[in-house]
């Protein structure tokens, strides 16, 4: 990465805490602790970081960084409504099954070395792990499920569709990589 990259990753984020810094000033009933703006702050930083780190690769063409965006996107917003909202159940242990798959998606983009082929298989994978949760989460947990099976799998399967969606982009990306001219 580049020294304006870095700059971007320390700036961008800070940006972002002024959105919720406006809502604690000027939003009744929005209640936020020191350290839910440090969660807030973690969360912009790796999402930053994640997404200028993909998309300035050098092999990069516009397939690979479309979905290298959709990806990122996708798993800030599963991170940001897991950790804010909780999307199965107030205390469902389920809930870290997103984080667990999030956590998988890391892995898998650090095994396949950022080469779009992998990235297609590891989105594919999250796309198909996402759409398994709320199954195991109804089955392991059934006590505190209360949005509801149709609820919580409708939410999974439209994160899930985002995966699909950046694993074909990825998909298009390799086939572009490999007809390239050398």
């Amino acid at each position: 990465m580049k020294r304006k990259d870095y700059l971007i990753v320390a700036f961008a984020p800070l940006a972002l805490l002024l959105l919720p810094v406006t809502g604690q000033l000027t939003v009744e009933g929005w209640h936020w602790t020191w350290h839910d703006f440090l969660v807030a702050w973690v969360a912009f930083t790796i999402t930053t970081w994640f997404a200028r780190f993909l998309m300035t690769r050098r092999a990069a063409n516009l397939p690979y960084k479309a979905g290298a965006a959709l990806a990122v996107v996708a798993g800030f917003l599963i991170t940001w409504v897991t950790l804010a909202a909780q999307i199965i159940g107030d205390d469902n242990p389920g809930n870290g099954l997103y984080l667990l798959t999030i956590l998988g998606g890391f892995i898998g983009v650090g095994v396949v070395r950022c080469r779009p082929a992998g990235l297609a298989v590891v989105a594919f994978s999250l796309a198909t792990a996402l759409l398994l949760i709320p199954v195991v989460a109804v089955v392991a947990w059934p006590a505190d499920f209360s949005p509801g099976y149709i609820p919580v799998q409708f939410l999974s399967s439209g994160f899930a569709a985002m995966f699909i969606a950046s694993g074909l982009l990825f998909r298009r990306a390799a086939k572009q990589t490999a007809t390239a001219p050398a």
